[in-house]
């Protein structure tokens, strides 16, 4: 058995899994970024040691544990090197965590063990090589070559969200301009379309649909709207998923993978992203011709960020 954990802006969740990505037992709190760091520890300690207690009372013989944070960790010196939503730079969590709990700890990146998690238990099971890609807030990645993470000499490899592809109205977060994030995110969608609205783009039927929203642009109202052939939306879409398939495609030039999996908020759109992608992808793909990598929506959900990050020490 393993114990996986995930780390996120607004929650801990916590969960006992098995060999085959079973989620045995599962628990969570809310992270309260506002306390910082230590206290942020000390309420997943918490968590851990009731966790344990669970595990102690079905006899459960946990093997390690995996903790996934939204950011870039260091594993050799034990520090979580930056997480942007959480406000941590620099900070020791894996120290802490091998001072307090005697077996096998791993971090990594959420993203990363969200596509092992596909891996064991959804769309790419069965794949020895795929790509996970999660449009959220932002845009991250996990590479899997081989049946094994693969994360870079350094531990900072596959920033997929800050692959540059493009030049864009405004710079993202990192300090660059043109990463894919600042183009194929949900953050992107909502800025693009506030972008053509500001510039005067009529059109009567989406600003009605956005008063039902109390004026908040969301990229569900975005895809909804462009389903139902807004012409605003559509034109925010269409750009989006333009950027996106070039992204895509560097990949596919790049690694060849197997398969790609499309999670995060923006893959609730489903079967329409998809489509949209692939009439664009074959495009930008250098050869065309026989077999090419798969791409699909994940399966996993809320679930993926616990299922993988506790089967860390089974693809490293």
């Amino acid at each position: 058995m393993y114990i996986g954990i995930d780390i996120g802006g607004r929650s801990i969740k916590i969960g006992i899994v098995n060999k085959d990505g079973e989620i045995l037992y599962q628990n969570n709190t809310d992270t309260k970024v506002e306390l910082g760091y230590e206290k942020i520890r000390d309420n997943l300690f918490k968590l851990i040691d009731d966790t344990f207690d669970i595990a102690d009372q079905k006899k459960y013989d946990i093997r390690a544990m995996g903790i996934g944070v939204p950011g870039i960790a260091d594993p050799e010196n034990n520090y979580i090197i930056y997480a942007t939503n959480l406000k941590w730079k620099n900070v020791p969590l894996g120290r802490d965590l091998k001072a307090n709990y005697n077996l096998p700890i791993y971090i990594d990146n959420d993203a990363t063990v969200a596509g092992i998690a596909e891996s064991v238990r959804g769309v790419t099971k069965g794949y020895k090589n795929s790509i996970f890609v999660t449009l959220g807030t932002g845009v991250g990645g996990g590479l899997i070559i081989n049946d094994r993470v693969y994360s870079g000499s350094h531990n900072k490899g596959s920033e997929i969200g800050h692959m540059i592809i493009g030049e864009n109205f405004y710079d993202c977060n990192c300090g660059n301009n043109g990463c894919l994030e600042t183009f194929a995110s949900a953050t992107a969608i909502d800025k693009y379309t506030q972008k053509l609205i500001d510039e005067g783009f009529k059109d009567e039927e989406f600003m009605k649909a956005l008063s039902r929203n109390e004026n908040i642009i969301d990229t569900k109202l975005v895809f909804d709207l462009a389903k139902a052939n807004n012409k605003l939306a559509l034109k925010s879409i269409n750009r989006m998923t333009d950027y996106l398939s070039i992204g895509l495609s560097n990949l596919i030039n790049l690694l060849n993978p197997d398969i790609i999996a499309i999670g995060g908020g923006v893959s609730k759109a489903g079967d329409y992203l998809l489509e949209q992608i692939n009439d664009k992808i074959i495009n930008y793909v250098t050869f065309k011709e026989g077999k090419t990598s798969e791409i699909k929506t994940s399966q996993l959900g809320n679930d993926a960020g616990i299922i993988g990050a506790a089967l860390i020490s089974e693809y490293k």
